[in-house]
């Protein structure tokens, strides 16, 4: 009895430790985060403005904006969820509804596994062989876009198919039973009762795409031509919906700024670009969450 009791007491003062130290641990993590944060925000909000945030960068003068950086990360978002989120949310639903376990499932799994492991260096310079090169997109905004979608999808399409794993079976049999196809099933229950944790994993993925930098200055180019937003033709380079121009992005304006120091105000253009970058970042991660939470209510009429 006695060993049972002290084999207990052991095993309970390991377990109170263990907890410690993964408490510890995360608050860690949180502080580093948090010092992060901070510290950009510290350092690059004086440096915000209006001028700054419409204004065009200037590579020799002082004093010069974002604008149209700024412009390109969205845009080069928009093209490259566009792209992937279809591509993916169809992978995910075949590898989690419908594919069988065999040597070709395991196999689209591997690679999957592989591709999301890539640098981001590596998709960069694949990108700029195959579509730039190859398919003669030149730098643009399309290359760079299918070049984020490479980087972007092993991520989406895993974190659907979990997603739709989470679902419990017996949503399934009861869809089935109520006489829905197995399409109809997955599209009207399976997939509304996953949609937060999809749209949990589009939000990091979209994250990593607009702060991506080394895979765009392969891709979509390292300029900033001046562009016409009251041209709406997509065919002339001009025009600010041209998926063919060439777009600095605002990730890639701040490599550039730290790499180059030609702009003699370079340090002031580098911290309010960042501060920009990751307060983009937490609003695209705040709506994106609240816009989830909403479509999952009206599509359920639970509230999560």
């Amino acid at each position: 009895m006695n060993y049972k009791y002290s084999k207990t007491r052991r095993t309970q003062l390991i377990d109170r430790l263990a907890y410690k130290v993964f408490y510890v641990i995360a608050i860690l993590i949180v502080l580093i985060l948090a010092a992060l944060l901070i510290y950009i925000l510290v350092t690059g909000l004086p440096h915000i403005s209006w001028h700054f945030l419409t204004g065009k960068s200037k590579p020799f003068q002082a004093g010069g904006g974002i604008g149209i950086q700024l412009f390109n990360s969205f845009y080069l978002l928009i093209l490259t969820m566009l792209i992937s989120v279809p591509i993916s949310l169809g992978a995910g639903i075949w590898l989690s509804e419908y594919a069988k376990k065999n040597r070709l499932t395991n196999l689209i799994r591997t690679t999957i596994e592989i591709l999301s492991s890539l640098p981001s260096v590596v998709v960069g310079l694949f990108g700029f062989i195959l579509f730039v090169l190859q398919f003669h997109l030149g730098f643009s905004l399309l290359s760079g876009a299918l070049a984020l979608t490479i980087f972007s999808l092993p991520l989406l399409t895993t974190n659907v198919e979990n997603a739709l794993q989470t679902v419990h079976f017996t949503q399934r049999e009861a869809g089935l039973a109520l006489g829905l196809s197995r399409i109809e099933t997955v599209l009207k229950i399976v997939v509304p009762a996953a949609l937060p944790n999809i749209v949990t994993g589009m939000i990091l993925a979209a994250g990593r795409v607009f702060g991506e930098a080394a895979a765009l200055i392969y891709t979509a180019g390292q300029s900033a031509p001046a562009i016409n937003f009251s041209n709406w033709n997509i065919f002339d380079l001009s025009s600010f919906l041209s998926p063919f121009r060439p777009a600095e992005t605002l990730a890639v304006h701040i490599w550039k700024v730290n790499s180059e120091g030609l702009i003699p105000d370079a340090s002031s253009v580098s911290a309010g670009a960042s501060a920009v970058l990751i307060i983009a970042v937490l609003l695209f991660n705040f709506i994106a969450r609240y816009l989830s939470n909403r479509i999952y209510q009206h599509m359920t009429g639970v509230k999560s």
